[in-house]
């Protein structure tokens, strides 16, 4: 049986980047898309997507999961690592203090970061347990819905 690599790579980067656009996340795939998103008044939650397995089987779900609740940032966006190099670059400029870390998220307010879920956070860790760290960001940085 002979599998194309690149074939399978790119429909698992597809699914993943579908997964988090049916949660409601907007995909900023350019550095003026990063810069212009993080430019708008309010909180902004970055998910900093990947293909990792701890990305798929935690990271994405609590994505899609932690945002029903009564507190949540005002924008919803997401860059692929790996995948849209400009656009994570740019994003992760605005991350000072953290180095990079896929997958994670970053939540900014008025375009300055407040705190992240690093990937030492996210791996290894219960979907319910990453859900509450980012919902405790929430609490404290975004007003009720």
């Amino acid at each position: 049986m002979n599998i194309d690599f690149n074939l399978f790579m790119n429909d698992h980067v597809r699914q993943a980047r579908q997964e988090i656009v049916t949660a409601g996340y907007t995909e900023l795939k350019t550095p003026e898309e990063v810069e212009e998103a993080f430019a708008k008044k309010g909180t902004t939650l970055v998910m900093i997507n990947s293909v990792c397995g701890c990305a798929g089987g935690i990271a994405r779900p609590v994505a899609s999961h932690a945002i029903h609740y009564d507190k949540r940032p005002d924008q919803l966006v997401t860059v692929f690592a790996g995948q849209d190099k400009e656009a994570t670059e740019k994003a992760r400029s605005y991350f000072t203090g953290y180095p990079p870390s896929s997958p994670s998220f970053a939540l900014l307010k008025d375009g300055k970061i407040q705190t992240m879920v690093e990937r030492h956070e996210i791996e290894g860790h219960e979907p319910a347990a990453v859900m509450k760290k980012l919902q405790d960001a929430f609490d404290k940085y975004c007003e009720e819905i």
